[in-house]
């Protein structure tokens, strides 16, 4: 009989001692990443406040800009003209001459747009990610500007800073802050809400369709209803109007009564300069109780006319827009005015750059928007287009009255 003899045959694996350190290090990777999962799950991210501090998103950009319009940058203080490629970061202040006007596009995607003879300094531009949180300080020192703030959540904060005044701005509001040389202050609020507070602490709950005024030692006086700005009626913008006989024209000039107020006189002004400096004034008439006036012996020439109004209060409107209108002489010949190298550089959301050549001194009108060519006949003029929009029609027109008509396709290529 066979004996049976039991036995175990035993494998010996030779592991590594660095295989066994690799281990090890996995393992300890693994327990670390577990951790940070449950704190996550149970704390929240713990870095979701950094976008409100990224450099990129702090940079205000300017949307459109005519005339002199200049940067001092905060850091060096130097000093560069505006142009397409600038950000604005806090700190930096824009300064426009008697020629300049600027709308610059900031972080909570509210719109700032300041008037000639204006210094404003950007204080805070920041907004997160998620465009839930914002924060933007914007302090007039001297001049306008006017503000528009979208539809915004209470984590929003729009603030603009005057030497006597701080305001908190609302979302969908639409206002004006001026800063006069006297050293008084006007607030006028057209839409939403604007809660101001002066520097002895006292607040003040302003609505859409209210001003108020701010004396030299900063005491806000009492809400007073707003004074709309008058609206011209004659004559029409781009309109032309022949000499008679003397070589000379008579233009009669109509506008309509606020809507909103109750005027107490009208001053209107007429200019070769669309931005009424006092080199280019032809006409000053104030104190018109009347909606009418007639500027007599105005030669051939392109003018520029605006009017505001003055409630019995002291308060006055805002200008309303100038509008544009050609004197020539009796039988000229309208021709047509060339332009040439036009394109459309597209920038990014419905946002062009529309480029061109053409005479200096020209006219040219894209989408509501206006620039004059300048001395080498280069003009650009930025433009938003509606979604689907595939052209753009260019106006351009000269100081005798000829004008043309172009189109630009807009096509969303670098």
């Amino acid at each position: 009989m066979a004996t049976r003899v039991s036995h175990f045959e035993i494998d010996w694996w030779v592991i590594q001692k660095r295989a066994v350190y690799i281990g090890v290090l996995i393992l300890l990777l693994c327990v670390i990443a577990g951790g940070a999962a449950l704190y996550v799950w149970k704390y929240g991210n713990p870095l979701r406040n950094v976008a409100m501090h990224s450099d990129p998103l702090a940079g205000a950009r300017f949307m459109s800009f005519e005339g002199d319009v200049r940067v001092i940058r905060s850091a060096t203080r130097q000093v560069v003209l505006a142009n397409n490629d600038i950000q604005l970061y806090p700190g930096d202040t824009v300064q426009t001459q008697a020629d300049g006007r600027a709308r610059i596009s900031m972080a909570d995607g509210s719109t700032v747009v300041v008037r000639p003879n204006s210094t404003i300094i950007i204080r805070d531009n920041a907004s997160a990610e998620d465009g839930k949180r914002s924060n933007v300080h914007v302090v007039v020192d001297s001049g306008q500007m006017l503000v528009r703030t979208p539809q915004q959540s209470e984590d929003n904060k729009n603030v603009i800073e005057t030497p006597k005044t701080q305001n908190q701005i609302s979302g969908q509001t639409a206002a004006s802050f001026g800063v006069n040389p006297e050293g008084t202050e006007e607030i006028r609020v057209n839409s939403g809400a604007v809660e101001s507070a002066n520097r002895i602490g006292e607040h003040m709950t302003l609505q859409g369709g209210e001003y108020v005024s701010v004396n030299q030692s900063g005491t806000l006086s009492r809400p007073q209803r707003l004074l709309d700005v008058p609206q011209p009626l004659q004559p029409r913008d781009l309109e032309k109007i022949l000499t008679g006989g003397g070589g000379s024209a008579s233009v009669a000039l109509r506008w309509q009564k606020p809507q909103s107020g109750v005027p107490a006189y009208y001053r209107v002004e007429v200019a070769t300069s669309p931005f009424f400096v006092p080199e280019g004034k032809v006409i000053e008439r104030d104190q018109l109780v009347v909606t009418q006036f007639n500027a007599s012996d105005l030669r051939p020439g392109a003018y520029f006319w605006r009017i505001r109004a003055s409630a019995s209060s002291g308060q006055t409107s805002d200008w309303s827009e100038p509008l544009k209108f050609i004197v020539s002489t009796q039988g000229a010949n309208v021709v047509g005015v060339p332009v040439s190298n036009l394109s459309a550089v597209y920038l990014g959301g419905n946002v062009y750059l529309v480029r061109g050549t053409t005479s200096p001194g020209t006219t040219v009108r894209i989408a509501g928007r206006e620039a004059a060519a300048a001395a080498d006949g280069l003009f650009q003029v930025q433009i938003s287009a509606p979604p689907g929009m595939r052209e753009v029609t260019i106006q351009a027109s000269d100081s005798q009255g000829n004008r043309s008509q172009y189109r630009v396709p807009l096509t969303r290529t670098g």
